[in-house]
């Protein structure tokens, strides 16, 4: 028998917890290697990362989706215990339990619903079809690439909403610098935040020889930015003959001012939270990498015979 998947764990998992009593998760993993009778070299498979073996992930996961559904409650750290929704469930007597099944629970649907991303630069990580089993390796590395990616993206954007605006502003030199403006840390230091002339808050070299000049206006957000913000920034940049400029938020703008930056000149570059997360993740600014894949395919020039 092989490893069973984390939607064929869930009935089965659900059902240990029928005894109403509070079991930790490593409880709950040797029950259900000993309901599917897994051998040992089962039990100890490892992911392909070598980090965690297959079937305590997939125990994790289907708990996980139970505790979302509202199946299962978690009274203390890697502890569970089954709630009256699971107990109900149990007493229907499913013949199986699955992303389906759970799809019909007023819990799982709102968590799902407020799982979704909310801006439409995100890729959205909570579809159905995304959680089939019918998904080729490739496709679901992929995809769960995109999720711990949209993850982080927001829990960065978070972040910085919390820092200071000192602390923001040289996140910004730090970013432009791996991007390759501003010429030196310490140029960049001396330039930006130091302004704030007609809401131009800093100025930075567009590369390292200091051939051209950027303006830049960096503001933490947590509403929408107005639009008469960006229009301000454009006429701080007219006055000072400015042909270049880069608005940065940790919000988002309306769709008038792309129409309006897009419609004059200078050139004025909009970067809202989710943009300036996915360029930090790109760029390593306030990230660090926790496990990292190498994905190979077979050199076919290498088997060609001469």
């Amino acid at each position: 028998m092989n490893i069973p998947d984390f939607q064929t764990i869930m009935l089965p998992l659900l059902e240990v917890f029928a005894d109403k009593q509070e079991h930790s998760l490593h409880y709950s993993i040797q029950q259900i290697c000993d309901r599917f009778d897994l051998s040992n070299e089962q039990r100890t498979e490892l992911l392909p990362s070598g980090n965690q073996e297959i079937i305590n992930n997939r125990v994790a996961w289907a708990k996980t989706y139970l505790k979302k559904a509202g199946l299962l409650n978690s009274p203390r750290r890697a502890t569970f215990i089954i709630t009256e929704k699971g107990l109900q469930v149990l007493d229907s007597k499913p013949r199986r339990i699955d992303i389906k099944y759970l799809e019909q629970l007023p819990d799982f649907q709102e968590w799902r619903k407020t799982y979704l991303i909310k801006n439409k630069k995100l890729i959205p990580i909570s579809q159905s079809d995304e959680f089939t089993t019918e998904k080729t390796p490739e496709e679901l590395l992929d995809y769960s690439f995109n999720q711990l990616k949209n993850d982080l993206a927001e829990e960065l954007i978070e972040k910085i909403k919390s820092c200071s605006p000192n602390f923001f502003e040289r996140l910004v030199i730090d970013l432009l610098l791996k991007m390759g403006y501003g010429g030196s840390k310490r140029d960049a230091g001396q330039t930006i935040g130091k302004s704030g002339d007609g809401g131009i808050d800093g100025i930075i070299k567009e590369d390292k020889l200091g051939l051209d000049t950027i303006y830049i206006q960096a503001k933490r957000w947590d509403n929408t930015v107005p639009i008469s913000q960006v229009r301000d920034f454009a006429g701080s940049l007219l006055s000072k003959k400015a042909k270049k400029g880069i608005f940065i938020s940790t919000s988002n703008y309306p769709r008038g001012a792309y129409d309006f930056v897009a419609s004059i000149e200078p050139k004025i570059v909009l970067i809202d939270g989710v943009e300036l997360a996915e360029l930090m993740i790109e760029h390593g600014i306030g990230v660090a990498t926790k496990i990292q894949y190498d994905v190979k395919k077979m050199d076919g020039d290498y088997f060609d015979e001469i």
